[in-house]
């Protein structure tokens, strides 16, 4: 058997017996290469005696064998073949050992899956809140422990420990985010600089309409629409079943029956649900690789969960900033006119106060300065200013001790209300205690 390699290692093309596979920019391509110089059924890879036969399409830049064009040719082992601009080297591999029938079903718990699938348990890192972890496809690089993250060392124990401090310190960089949009721009950035995948995105759980929606998605080549090709089987089965999914091939895994699998032509595919601390799915983050099947491991599925887990409390000490934000401001805004206490439930119950009002029944308190005319025409400007303040300041704080909300002051008056924002059965009551106290 053999495989493509893109010059930097990061990209495998897997060249399946019996297969003919179109290489092109088309989306439905079986691999889709997003680049200008490919044209949208750009050339036919399939394997041969002896290596990979390769066709072009009549495509507008040409397909080349080692620097000369071809219409077509077989390739050998070290072979470059380029595709308009994007060169690609021949390599062999060794064909992975199919399981048994009896061995594929025991593993799945049911009926072997098409193509070798199959269904495992990983462990998983307490931080992520408990989110069990699935695999798709064990016969490939996951089973083999083959990865794409980033993390170079000279053993296992020197790459757990840069696995950890990496995490430590995303979760310091994580932390300092604050706004919502800001942090998932650092997640997205960071997924691309430890692992190497071709897409990246966030999908947050509206807690009204339980649905997920996009808030940011961007692919290698800085396509910021990649949201659209997260398969939603996929996604829908990460949230509803609190797992983390690894798929091989998602194409050929029957749990994920959908035509988005094969339109969006995803071949390996790795999602997490964003866990809250109380087990609240917050939303999903979801990488893909479009030009290998095969392609993620167990170590790239429990860095993500880790990963996941980082990033949906950095979410919810977002949400929590902002609200403790916003809670601060409508209480210094409407301490001035009510009690300490009405403000405080006022910042807490969102939607207290609205735009537009409505109409309930009410309580008006209204009071003044008995003589207050002839008494201020006898004293000096300042003095009056003077007794204002302090009857004012005496008087206000008598309705706030009774829960009266403050509405105006009129000259010596007071005016003031009961039964509005926060309403009382009392409401009344309270009205004509605090007018005998005043």
């Amino acid at each position: 058997m053999f495989k493509l390699l893109s010059p930097s290692g990061d990209q495998a093309i897997e060249i399946a017996p019996g297969r003919t596979l179109v290489v092109g920019r088309a989306v439905t391509s079986d691999i889709p290469i997003y680049d200008p110089t490919i044209s949208r059924r750009h050339a036919e890879v399939a394997l041969g005696p002896a290596g990979v036969r390769v066709k072009d399409l009549g495509s507008s830049n040409g397909t080349f064998l080692n620097g000369a064009r071809i219409t077509e040719a077989e390739a050998a082992p070290n072979d470059v073949i380029t595709f308009g601009k994007v060169a690609f080297k021949v390599a062999g591999t060794t064909a992975p050992a199919r399981p048994s029938a009896p061995e594929a079903e025991r593993t799945s718990g049911s009926r072997a899956i098409p193509q070798g699938t199959i269904v495992r348990q990983l462990p998983v890192n307490p931080i992520s809140g408990g989110v069990p972890a699935i695999v798709q496809g064990g016969t490939g690089a996951a089973a083999a422990g083959g990865g794409h993250l980033k993390v170079a060392a000279q053993n296992e124990a020197e790459r757990r420990e840069k696995k950890v401090s990496l995490l430590l310190e995303i979760f310091k960089e994580l932390s300092r985010q604050q706004e919502l949009d800001a942090l998932l721009q650092k997640v997205v950035d960071f997924t691309f600089q430890i692992m190497n995948v071709d897409r990246v995105s966030i999908l947050l759980l509206d807690p009204k309409s339980a649905e997920l929606v996009p808030r940011l998605s961007r692919s290698r080549t800085g396509d910021t629409n990649a949201a659209r090709h997260v398969p939603q089987s996929i996604a829908r089965k990460a949230v509803d079943d609190r797992v983390a999914i690894l798929s091989d091939n998602a194409a050929a895994d029957e749990r994920f029956k959908g035509k988005s699998i094969l339109i969006q032509s995803v071949r390996s595919a790795m999602c997490t649900p964003l866990m809250g601390t109380d087990q609240k799915v917050l939303g999903i983050l979801y990488v893909d690789n479009q030009t290998a099947i095969q392609s993620f491991g167990d170590e790239d599925l429990e860095f993500l969960i880790a990963f996941g887990g980082l990033t949906a409390l950095a979410i919810e000490n977002s949400n929590l900033s902002e609200r403790i934000r916003r809670e601060a401001m409508v209480l210094s805004n409407f301490q001035r006119y009510f009690a300490p206490n009405v403000a405080a439930q006022i910042a807490q119950q969102e939607g207290a106060v609205t735009l537009g009002g409505d109409k309930r029944p009410v309580v008006i308190f209204f009071s003044d300065i008995r003589g207050f005319t002839p008494m201020s025409e006898n004293m000096n400007p300042d003095d009056v200013a003077t007794l204002l303040t302090e009857y004012f300041t005496e008087m206000v704080e008598i309705v706030f001790e009774h829960s009266g909300s403050l509405d105006k002051f009129m000259g010596d008056a007071i005016m003031a209300l009961w039964g509005a924002p926060i309403a009382h059965e009392d409401d009344a009551d309270r009205a004509m205690q605090c007018a005998l106290d005043q």
